[in-house]
């Protein structure tokens, strides 16, 4: 088979679809892999290291895009990436379909394979392919949040730790999933008060009998979202639902009821947002301000911190990659049932129940 790894063009994102160590891999295994010239640079890999392990460089996104029956990545296609794919394309990737009609509908129209790495469940009914880049966006929008919070920024000017003699900033996070826990272990670590909020009652004992006594958990409710809002320093917005769009937690009209200088980190963006005035922004230009309300709504977080993440986000997407390299899609899905629920669309048909009838 072969697979081509496409240098991501998407704003500030410095990730690539696989590490050096995971395409050897697959060349040991007499596979053809691709690797646009320059992909690996944004997470500390070279030409050189993904020459060694058997990879051809190809210099330009389409020659990848044209030599290749796999396509690895990390982001969805954008649109200068439309017109390179076709019904001979298996894409494997971030897709988040349910925040974006023009991309559902482009690859709709190209009749080629859609996996989606954020739909891909195990048996247990995690998303094993999400958690790795959910762990660390959920870590990173405390130190951002806690960035944003310093009053050149327009913040509060709240230390979240506090000091001797000072209390301790506070942090409402909203989910208690991969996103929640990991943001309330940072908040935590770093001295804040936490109160994480969730409708999962199971979720809400887990954090409470894993996380310090200075994270408290509250059930889920519009009044207590309302309640807590007015008297926190940094929210987090960590909510998810399987391939559907986030649910608006946080209205425009409740921006009122927070103190100027509050700072709102919306994970959810890739899933439309969990803020009513959440709207995606890039590493370049990160925030914006409503109603003295200071927005973080970074789409690629990750992206950042790339080498962590490209390490990561390989380590759990290779064995899928393997699959589909080893026995092309129709015969891998049919054999794991976690692949078989990444896929989205196919052929020109939507095949995942979430997204159904949502642009109609």
């Amino acid at each position: 088979m072969k697979i081509g790894i496409p240098k991501e063009i998407k704003n500030n994102e410095n990730r690539v679809g696989m590490t050096p160590a995971g395409v050897f891999e697959l060349t040991k295994r007499k596979h053809t892999v691709y690797v646009q010239s320059t992909a690996g640079q944004g997470s500390g890999f070279s030409d050189e290291n993904y020459k060694e392990v058997g990879a051809k460089i190809l210099q330009s996104i389409s020659e990848v895009y044209k030599e290749s029956e796999i396509i690895v990545k990390v982001k969805e296609p954008i649109e200068e990436e439309y017109p390179l794919i076709t019904s001979n394309h298996i894409v494997f990737t971030y897709f988040h379909f349910a925040s974006s009609e023009i991309l559902t509908k482009t690859m709709i129209a190209s009749k080629a394979v859609c996996i989606a790495y954020e739909t891909v469940e195990d048996e247990e009914g995690t998303l094993p392919l999400l958690t790795p880049m959910s762990e660390v966006a959920g870590r990173m929008s405390i130190q951002q949040g806690a960035k944003y919070l310093e009053k050149p920024i327009k913040g509060r000017g709240i230390l979240l730790g506090g000091v001797p003699g000072v209390k301790p900033g506070k942090v409402l996070i909203l989910g208690a999933g991969v996103v929640g826990v990991q943001a309330a272990k940072m908040a935590a670590g770093l001295g804040a008060h936490v109160t994480i909020m969730d409708i999962d009652m199971k979720r809400l004992r887990y954090v409470n009998d894993v996380l310090p006594n200075h994270v408290v958990t509250d059930f889920s409710s519009e009044y207590s979202i309302r309640k807590h809002i007015t008297d926190h320093d940094l929210i987090i917005g960590g909510v998810l639902l399987k391939g559907g769009k986030a649910p608006k937690l946080i209205t425009r009209n409740m921006l009122k009821e927070m103190r100027p200088g509050t700072v709102v980190v919306d994970v959810a963006v890739d899933q439309g947002g969990c803020f009513e005035t959440t709207k995606a922004t890039t590493h370049e230009n990160p925030t914006f301000i409503i109603d003295d309300v200071v927005h973080y709504c970074v789409a690629n977080m990750p992206g950042a911190v790339p080498y962590t993440s490209t390490i990561a986000l390989t380590n759990v997407t290779l064995p899928y990659v393997l699959k589909l390299a080893d026995f092309g899609w129709k015969e891998a899905c049919e054999h794991d049932t976690s692949l078989a629920k990444g896929l989205n669309i196919v052929n020109g048909e939507i095949v995942y129940k979430q997204l159904e009838g949502l642009f109609d």
